[in-house]
């Protein structure tokens, strides 16, 4: 389905899925899409069932009835998953004890094959760190903080010396510690944006945070591909875990489309829980911003980039220099809004186009797109990928610095800091790009930094707060940095819009990023495409003052 042109109204009620009260709840189809598709073809499946409140024994007690006798228990989302039959769905689904039943989707990595760009005189400073102001030795290293990279896998290269706390390969329905190891790729390069501590002469491609350590957890298999179920699985050891390696930060690259609404997804719960916990949640918003002609479109962001509580980071291309202003959206990054949901996302936009970090070696990835491999400087041979998966690993870097930098950050007041301090971007025509497109725009670490340590916590006024910080004037959205001699404005906007969300929700692991979205000014669509099955697209639409419940 291919729609050129939406009316405003037909456009809200698509997007307005969500149940407006207890009695839509109950009248909900309990099955997501995919699963209701997979039932009507008469195919068995594999199926994520969450229980109601209370009844997850029960729930056992009637699959073992339908003789399923092997199921994986998700005791963080009273969910099971398990292999049913079309008459099984009808039979479990059905009953009072199931809550919602949801496909075990298949996830795949959010990196982009992109012909590869390299420039010798680029591998000898650092532009994307320069970009966002954190070319300097005073900058934190991210020591003491650990992040759980779930994904391919990693493999111990030396630029990780001493920092894999531990590994753990959850592929193959097992939960089994292993020696580090990546058949695909693709999880080396995302630990190697995040943290890899490389060669003076590789500067380059040193991570952003090269002193954070690492919990790596193995969920795709060696063409990238993995089960929902088993991305459940490691966020959950990463929570029950958190306090054993010091876990503060998830990075997710990776995703699966959008079938049901956030408050039934069982991967988002599970980044939703983890973010209870008082881990940050860094997910890659997708690759479906354009078609394969390359018009671009609206809501396709991926599931768990959907997660209300998560930070979630679409791509820019920084054309290999720190000037801010050749810099430009890639047309593959997912725009907002989530499908279901309305979801203003992403939160903030990265580095991810063609950036060189850390290779696997004989990996799936390094062998099937050799031209992808390069040479640094010191004769290390570096990978260089595009996409999402990028963007959100040099997001989860930045954070890593925010955390080394104030202690005291939670979930909330990351988002926020990263948000506030973002710095918008601009199309070859010097139009703004709209803030489904950027979220309210280009990571800022500097300025994450400095607006940190600034924070005074004894004051509780806003106004007060952060116009108290130097280089900012009155008004808080004058505060800027100064990339290259320029100096850039903040975005100054947090949760989308006027309103700032302040007090004890930035400093608490509260769900202020709810699931309901007031319109109001600040987003205007232009005359832009969306494709697919479940995508819409819009004439000029003003929708006004986006707001997180």
């Amino acid at each position: 389905m291919f729609i050129r042109r939406l009316s405003p109204i037909a456009l809200l009620l698509a997007l307005s899925l969500a149940p407006a009260s207890a009695g839509a709840e109950q009248s909900r189809p309990k099955l997501d899409r995919a699963l209701e598709q997979a039932r009507r073809e008469g195919q068995s499946t594999r199926v994520i069932v969450r229980s109601r409140q209370g009844a997850r024994s029960w729930l056992k007690s009637q699959l073992h009835d339908q003789g399923v006798t092997t199921a994986e228990d998700h005791e963080s989302i009273d969910a099971l998953s398990v292999e049913l039959t079309p008459a099984q769905i009808d039979a479990v689904c059905g009953s009072a004890a199931a809550q919602s039943c949801s496909v075990d989707a298949e996830v795949v990595a959010t990196a982009s094959v992109r012909r590869p760009r390299f420039s010798p005189s680029a591998a000898t400073e650092s532009p994307m760190l320069e970009a966002m102001g954190l070319a300097t030795d005073r900058r934190p290293s991210g020591a003491g903080i650990t992040v759980a990279v779930i994904d391919s896998g990693l493999h111990p290269s030396v630029a990780f010396r001493g920092r894999i706390q531990t590994f753990v390969d959850f592929t193959g329905g097992g939960a089994r510690r292993t020696t580090p190891s990546d058949a695909y790729g693709h999880g080396t390069h995302v630990a190697g944006l995040i943290g890899a501590q490389e060669p003076a002469a590789d500067a380059a491609m040193q991570g952003v945070a090269p002193g954070v350590s690492f919990v790596g957890l193995k969920v795709l298999d060696s063409e990238g591909r993995g089960r929902t179920s088993d991305v459940i699985r490691a966020i959950e050891f990463a929570v029950e875990n958190r306090r054993r390696f010091g876990i503060d930060i998830i990075n997710l690259s990776l995703g699966h489309p959008i079938f049901e609404a956030a408050a039934s997804d069982p991967l988002v719960q599970a980044v939703e829980n983890a973010v209870q916990a008082g881990i940050i949640v860094v997910a890659s918003a997708g690759n479906f911003g354009s078609d394969p002609d390359g018009n671009v479109g609206y809501a396709g962001i991926t599931s768990p980039g959907n997660a209300p509580s998560a930070i979630t980071a679409g791509a820019f291309d920084h054309q290999g220099t720190a000037a801010r202003g050749d810099d430009r959206l890639t047309d593959y990054s997912s725009r907002g809004p989530s499908w279901h949901d309305g979801l203003a996302k992403p939160d903030v936009v990265a580095p991810g186009h063609l950036l060189l970090a850390e290779l696997a070696p004989g990996s799936a990835l390094a062998e099937t797109y050799p031209d992808f491999v390069q040479d640094g400087p010191s004769g290390r041979r570096y990978l260089q990928l595009s996409g999402t998966s990028m963007a959100a690993a040099v997001t989860t870097g930045v954070v890593a610095l925010m955390k080394d930098a104030f202690p005291r950050l939670t979930p909330n007041l990351a988002k926020a800091a990263l948000q506030f301090t973002a710095l918008p971007l601009a199309d070859e025509q010097g139009q703004r790009y709209d803030v489904l497109s950027q979220g309210t725009g280009a990571v800022n670490g500097e300025g994450a930094l400095r607006l940190l340590r600034n924070i005074d916590l004894r004051i509780t006024d806003v106004d007060q707060e952060w116009t108290s910080m130097p280089h900012c004037t009155e008004a808080v959205n004058a505060c800027s940095t100064t990339v290259a001699g320029q100096p850039y404005a903040w975005a100054g906007n947090i949760v989308w819009g006027e309103n700032i969300v302040w007090g004890d929700s930035l400093f608490y692991n509260l769900p202020v990023w709810g699931l309901n979205i007031v319109w109001g000014e600040n987003i205007v669509w232009g005359e832009n495409i969306g494709w697919g099955e479940s995508i819409v697209c819009c004439a000029t639409v003003v929708v006004r003052n986006i707001v997180g419940g």
